[in-house]
């Protein structure tokens, strides 16, 4: 054998030996999982027919064997020492140990479908985080295929090879030209063959497993027998078996003598955990299994065991029999001792091909679960095509021809580092899974495997890290970020998945645990927030109300509100259960952070009270109702407009030919426009009458809660109102005009009320909003002239300073107003309302003559309702006369205090 043979078998020895891509035997292929994002067509499922033996702990024994077992032991001894290389096998037993945990935990939770790590990683965290992984376990079976087919063919070339300096042969077997093509078509030939048998299929791959496995086998007892049958090897140091064995028990870090790099413990115990990965072949058989609950922990742990019992013996022996120099100088030292130096070429040889074989198929079925499940939308579809067998064929000649690509590189030693840090990522990532389930504590997640925690869990992602930035942490980032990069394309281009996301029970968990933390006895005006039901009748011609109001609830809470009118005793079923779809379909289109509160109820009045007392929970329910103006103006269907601007700009990416007509159309149309009978701000046609309209706001101030009116918000466009376009010419802003007087009662003017700080609370909150800060805030101040105007000015501008509200004040005179007003008193009768429609109409126009430029929205004093209800409609037509053609106008009225100086 030449000086190459310890070379390219080290170079060999540090790649990474995975097989847990291993997948099941190709049968037809599975029924589709319920929870795929789109139906499947797939042949139907044979009967699972392997044993645990078989199924698990045959592909598990390979995949942690490999070639390790018979080049790195003597590297790690030799350099480490005895105590070092039981310690090092220790820590790497455990950390693999944590992710066989939680492999058994997810594997007994239920049925388990074709993907093996990816499809336990998906169903459980989502189809980003499962897509990312499985991709970078796709990419990383292709490079260990490739990496271990070049192995193979260094190995090959190594031994039967001519020697490449043009030296004479020194065997009569060396006989293959050397080189790089000569290389690549070796490669080439063996990939091929790697092929052949995929092609066929799997149960051939399954076949030959056992007969690699018997092999291994085989050849570890000739390694045994050959530890005592031959005498101890040295060179140029005659010693004995105890002495060596002294030796051996500290370390001795030297050079490697086939880098020429300094050797610590970090490196070693990288090189050595490569050898301890493969943990997820038996969950990868799990198609085929008879009883995958039963076979997959304990196939997994026996095979675990195992290999640990015999690295730890091959250990003792070679410290008892080995000099340390031997090890240093010689990582294939196990040929040179053996009975028959052949056996361990032999055992390299068919270890290395199943490994190559292994992640090739692997790497197939990879592929072929992330076509199927449609996370890359037609990018991936050809993928999905079987034979009539089940064999994804499509699949593995797309991996074939990847590994094929690979091999063009020559060597794979810096991939070799990239491919075990994936295969460490897939591993965190299924502890990250178990973790996540065990802490939502969802009552369905009950495996039968119970000898787990989530400390557990967590012991093992810190593992897989440490181990990841211990190999290469420069690799370690950036695979992290190519991880995060493929999570954000998925959850930007794939469908919607019916799997369920973990991250809502996580999030059901943490938000209720903070919901009774949550105190309402504990709130201060200090944190006072607006929380706002906003009662909407039909969207259709509230969106640009809807939008508004997202902008002024200053991260509160948001709800959107409907009454539908209804006897639940005379109705077969709820129909209520049926529309939020389309109501939630609707906060998403619209991009809104709200929640949806439906309700039935025989009556509007009945309906909202219900919203009032029950909408929100613990700490977080309403303070403020807003209603749409009860008026006469047509409604107009904004949502369809909205939809067609979306879905204009979303084509670009491709023609939407299956297009269907989503949730948000399935609201009721609104009325024509032939139709006089006078509409609602929402678009209907009256349910209601204004006595019952204007009781409901009565009713929201007996319950403290605020009332806002918002009229003519059916042509309010946030979009058009806020573009650099629809500035003023020469102002360049958007101004938002606040009046903070009770313009109802002209006799009784003040500006520090409770209801005018809210008003200008509401609209200091406005501007706060990001979209909002560029808008200017106009206050108006209403002066008479027999009063001090520039008192009254200061004084209002010392308010707003000591609130920190940044304002334009502006002092209105309104004596022709206010004389109106008090000319006809002797109109009205005591006992009735003494504000009368010219007064109204004047104020109207007063308001409308100081808005130059005119404003994006105003902010006006809403006045309690009369106590007498039968002066309802009075004060209903009283506001309907003080709004007119103002344009986006809110009457608020405030109940409690909202503002403070205080630091």
């Amino acid at each position: 054998m030449t000086e190459r043979t310890p070379l390219l078998h080290y170079r060999l020895s540090t790649s990474v030996n995975e097989s847990e891509s291993r997948p099941p035997p190709v049968g037809p292929a599975v029924e589709p999982h319920p929870g795929s994002p789109r139906e499947r067509t797939t042949p139907q499922r044979q009967p699972k027919k392997l044993p645990t033996f078989f199924g698990v702990v045959i592909p598990t024994l390979l995949s942690m064997f490999s070639v390790v077992v018979f080049l790195r032991i003597g590297f790690v001894v030799g350099q480490c020492g005895l105590y070092q290389a039981i310690a090092m096998f220790l820590v790497a037993y455990f950390i693999i140990s944590m992710t066989v945990l939680s492999v058994c935990a997810i594997s007994t939770n239920g049925a388990l479908d074709a993907g093996g790590a990816y499809y336990m990683i998906s169903r459980a965290l989502g189809p980003e985080f499962g897509g990312s992984i499985g991709i970078m376990f796709f990419l990383a079976n292709v490079c260990g295929s490739a990496l271990f087919v070049l192995g193979l063919v260094e190995a090959v070339v190594a031994t039967f090879g001519v020697p490449e300096d043009g030296t004479v042969a020194n065997m009569s077997y060396q006989v293959l030209p050397s080189g790089y093509w000569w290389s690549l078509l070796y490669a080439t030939t063996i990939a091929l063959l790697c092929l052949l048998v995929c092609l066929v299929g799997a149960h051939i791959y399954a076949k030959t497993t056992f007969i690699i496995f018997l092999v291994v086998m085989f050849v570890l007892v000739t390694i045994f027998i050959s530890f005592f049958a031959v005498r101890p090897r040295t060179i140029n140091l005659p010693t004995v078996y105890l002495s060596l064995f002294f030796s051996l028990l500290v370390a001795d870090y030297t050079v490697d003598y086939t880098t020429g790099t300094m050797m610590t413990f970090a490196t070693v115990f990288a090189v050595m955990f490569n050898g301890c990965t493969g943990i997820m072949a038996g969950s990868n058989m799990s198609g085929d299994l008879k009883n995958p609950s039963y076979s997959i922990p304990r196939g997994t742990i026996t095979a675990v065991i195992f290999t640990f019992i015999i690295y730890n013996l091959l250990s003792v022996l070679v410290a008892c029999s080995c000099d340390r120099v031997l090890l240093q100088r010689d990582y294939s030292f196990l040929r040179d001792i053996n009975v028959w130096q052949p056996f361990v070429t032999i055992g390299v040889y068919s270890s290395t091909l199943s490994a190559a074989m292994s992640n090739l198929i692997g790497a197939s079925r990879i592929l072929y679960a992330l076509a199927r499940d449609d996370l890359f939308g037609k990018v991936l579809s050809p993928a999905k095509k079987t034979s009539h067998s089940g064999n994804p064929w499509v699949s593995v000649l797309i991996s074939w021809f990847l590994v094929q690509l690979v091999l063009f590189s020559g060597k794979l030693n810096t991939i070799a580092s990239i491919v075990t840090i994936f295969f460490l990522l897939v591993y965190a990532a299924v502890d990250l899974a178990c973790l996540a389930l065990e802490w939502a504590s969802a009552p369905n997640f009950r495996p039968t495997f119970r000898y787990f925690t989530w400390h557990t869990c967590v012991l093992g992602i810190v593992g897989c890290a440490i181990m990841m930035f211990l190999i290469n942490a420069i690799y370690a980032s950036a695979s992290i970020a190519f991880m995060l990069l493929l999570l954000l394309l998925i959850h930007y281009l794939s469908p919607t998945s019916s799997w369920g996301y973990i991250s809502q029970a996580l999030i059901f968990h943490q938000v209720r645990k903070y919901l009774l933390m949550l105190d309402v006895r504990k709130d201060h005006v200090k944190f006072w927030r607006p929380q706002i039901l906003l009662m909407v009748s039909n969207p259709r011609s509230s969106v640009g109300l809807i939008t508004f109001i997202n902008d002024i609830k200053k991260s509160g809470l948001y709800v959107l509100g409907h009454v539908q009118l209804g006897d639940l005793n005379k109705l077969p079923s709820d129909p209520l259960q049926s529309q939020y779809d389309s109501w939630l379909c609707l906060v998403d289109h619209l991009n809104i952070k709200a929640f949806v509160n439906l309700t039935l109820a025989d009556s509007v009045r009945h309906g909202v009270q219900h919203l009032l007392f029950i909408s929100g929970l613990g700490g977080m329910r309403p303070n403020t109702l807003v209603l749409g103006f009860y008026d006469d103006c047509l409604p107009k269907d904004k949502l369809i407009d909205s939809f067609l601007s979306t879905s204009q700009s979303t084509d670009q990416f491709g023609p939407s030919q299956d297009f269907e007509q989503p949730p948000l159309f399935h609201f009721a149309s609104l009325r024509g426009s032939s139709d006089r009978q006078g509409y609602d701000e929402f678009g209907n046609g009256k349910v209601l009458g204004p006595q019952e309209y204007v009781a409901i706001i009565a009713d929201a101030m007996k319950m403290l809660k605020n009332v806002v009116l918002a009229r003519y918000f059916n042509m309010f466009d946030r979009a058009l109102v806020l573009s650099p376009q629809s500035s003023s010419p020469g102002m360049g802003a958007v101004y938002v005009d606040v009046w903070p007087v009770n313009l109802l009662r002209p006799d009784s003017c003040s500006y520090v009320d409770t209801c005018s700080l809210f008003l200008l609370q509401l609209a200091c909150i406005l501007n706060m909003v990001r979209a909002w800060r560029k808008a200017t805030l106009r206050l108006f101040l209403c002066v008479e002239s027999g009063r001090s105007v520039r008192g009254s000015e200061e004084k209002l501008g010392q308010l707003l300073k000591e609130l920190r509200i940044k304002a334009q004040v502006y002092p209105v005179p309104w004596d022709q107003q206010v004389a109106l007003h008090w000319q006809r008193q002797g109109d009205f009768p005591s006992n009735a309302t003494r504000l009368s429609d010219d007064y109204l109409s004047a104020v109207n126009m007063l308001i409308l003559d100081q808005s130059h430029p005119p404003p994006a929205v105003r902010f006006l004093y809403l006045p309690r309702p009369p106590a007498d209800t039968r002066r309802y409609s009075a004060y209903l037509n009283q506001l309907e006369l003080l709004t007119r053609d103002l344009g986006p106008t809110l009457l608020i009225h405030g109940v409690t205090p909202v503002i403070t100086t205080d630091l």
